[in-house]
């Protein structure tokens, strides 16, 4: 049976203008993993003489992909935000190759998900990066805690 965001996923990849620009392409799905694609070009070099990908382009893909697996563990397209993402570099990109992001979200609670992803070369087991991160459901959860905090202060 397919799940309701599957035929929204190759969409989502590359909706917003900067993953459109960076030329990200939905990879497929396996389970609740969801995988995303940056083919190598020139332009996304952030070292020009060992040729590798940029560190900020490493990043946004995992932020992205992040997203994605929120969206599929939700089996919904809702409005959400990066509420936290570390970041740990592993090794630098192979010069020429696309790039791979794969992330599975955990954990879904009414106001944040939780989200594991990881970016590499070749193969998931020999990572370029992995990331931890949490994202903020801003249709219900967001707006409780919103409240909760201007409660708290006085506003």
């Amino acid at each position: 049976m397919t799940a309701a965001i599957d035929p929204l996923l190759p969409q989502l990849a590359s909706a917003a203008a900067h993953t459109h620009a960076l030329g990200f392409v939905f990879d497929g799905r396996i389970e609740e993993r969801v995988r995303l694609r940056v083919p190598y070009r020139d332009d996304l070099v952030g070292d020009p003489k060992s040729g590798v990908l940029s560190g900020g382009l490493v990043t946004t893909l995992l932020d992205h992909v992040g997203g994605l697996a929120v969206w599929t563990a939700l089996d919904a397209f809702e409005p959400i935000a990066t509420l936290d993402l570390r970041v740990d570099y592993m090794r630098a990109a192979e010069p020429g190759r696309d790039l791979i992001a794969e992330a599975r979200c955990y954990r879904v609670t009414p106001s944040i998900a939780f989200v594991r992803a990881w970016a590499f070369d070749a193969t998931v087991e020999d990572p370029v990066a992995a990331a931890q991160s949490t994202y903020i459901r801003t249709r219900d959860g967001g707006d409780r805690l919103g409240a909760n905090l201007r409660t708290r202060d006085g506003r």
